[in-house]
């Protein structure tokens, strides 16, 4: 077994002992640029480590035509686990002699845009554990978009995991049940303006305290292995 290879599946299983759902690794060479951190702090990092943790279908099953206030406490009890776990991992890696920066899991620095520091699905394509749905998600084969991401930058010498090449088929399941429209056919046509609008109109009404909806979350499944 090669070194990165043994790396990689030690810190696979030290993470998933955590009780994460997926562990992925990218190399983040060709998109470093699309990060909101300084190019300086990201000379030393190469490979990008995503885990994503599954939320739970009795809480996603509640919601209907807008969110519900114990999917917003679970949604911010995930992020929760997964900026611990990041830690944990980073502080793992650090004390194997090598250098990790933990990157919130939903820390917006851009509102509008809903971006955070990098995109968290993006880094989880390439590290093979999706593909971007029509609903401008993160959709995984197995838990389909009801799961959440964390991302881990690193020079550990870890073996990559090869980008996912997959896509939603013929499910438009998302498309029906959108309250804004903003989901298309297309996945390129996805529209970020009414999606956000949904968004502000659902915290205006004081349903939650954050900009979140979780309607196209519970509509994504999974896909079987047929």
């Amino acid at each position: 077994m090669s070194l990165e290879k043994d790396y990689y599946e030690s810190l696979k299983k030290f993470v998933l002992d955590q009780g994460f759902s997926l562990f992925g690794v990218a190399g983040i060479s060709e998109v470093k640029h699309e990060f909101a951190l300084s190019q300086e702090s990201l000379k030393k990092f190469d490979k990008a480590i995503c885990l994503g943790k599954r939320l739970l279908d009795s809480v996603l099953e509640d919601i209907h035509d807008e969110p519900t206030r114990i999917y917003f406490h679970h949604y911010r009890q995930i992020n929760f686990f997964l900026d611990r776990g990041a830690f944990v991992t980073a502080n793992r890696i650090q004390e194997l002699g090598f250098q990790a920066l933990p990157i919130p899991a939903s820390q917006i620095i851009d509102w509008e845009k809903q971006r955070g520091h990098l995109p968290h699905k993006k880094v989880g394509a390439l590290a093979g554990l999706g593909w971007i749905g029509r609903n401008n998600l993160l959709v995984n084969k197995k838990f389909g978009a009801r799961f959440r991401l964390v991302t881990i930058l690193t020079d550990m010498p870890l073996k990559e995991d090869k980008a996912c090449e997959g896509d939603c088929g013929s499910c438009q399941k998302c498309l029906n049940v959108c309250p804004a429209q903003a989901i298309r056919p297309l996945r390129e046509d996805f529209d970020y303006m009414a999606c956000f609008e949904q968004l502000k109109e659902f915290n205006r009404r004081g349903i939650v305290g954050q900009y979140i909806c979780g309607i196209c979350v519970k509509a994504c499944k999974g896909f079987s292995e047929e």
